[in-house]
């Protein structure tokens, strides 16, 4: 029987929006990461006479979630850009894009358009939490995934 393994650590890439500084992704911090697609590639209309019409949608559109630690320099960088990006000019809302690479299993995602869905919910509790940050994404190109 072959056995396999997985780890976070093998989970690596960087975000990055021309006006700042980019983030070099580690996992250091990090709880997550999820890229999900949004967008329904098929929908089947049903006629009187019970004939199926199939459309096939184009659409790369979706939204990442990131879960950090409140503690970590992630979720730093998270708050500086979404920030930033409040006083910034319209045109420059969704200029971030974002790698994702599995060294491990060799998937990657290469993600454009991003911007931020909201200003995550602060947490004031007896011990740290971790910080959801959902971000839309206008393109997710994904390979081996």
């Amino acid at each position: 029987m072959k056995q396999t393994t997985y780890s976070f650590l093998d989970l690596s890439g960087a975000i990055a929006h021309p006006s700042l500084d980019p983030f070099i992704f580690t996992g250091e911090g990090v709880g997550e990461v999820t890229v999900a697609m949004i967008t329904e590639r098929s929908a089947h209309d049903v006629g009187a006479d019970g004939s199926i019409m199939v459309s096939k949608i184009a659409g790369n559109n979706g939204h990442i979630t990131i879960t950090a630690q409140q503690t970590s320099v992630l979720h730093q960088w998270l708050m500086g850009w979404y920030n930033y990006l409040i006083t910034a000019p319209t045109s420059e809302w969704a200029d971030t894009a974002m790698t994702l690479r599995n060294t491990a299993d060799g998937s990657s995602h290469t993600i454009t358009g991003i911007s931020p869905q909201k200003k995550p919910d602060k947490q004031y509790q007896s011990q740290g939490q971790r910080t959801s940050w959902v971000l839309m994404a206008a393109d997710i190109q994904s390979e081996n995934a």
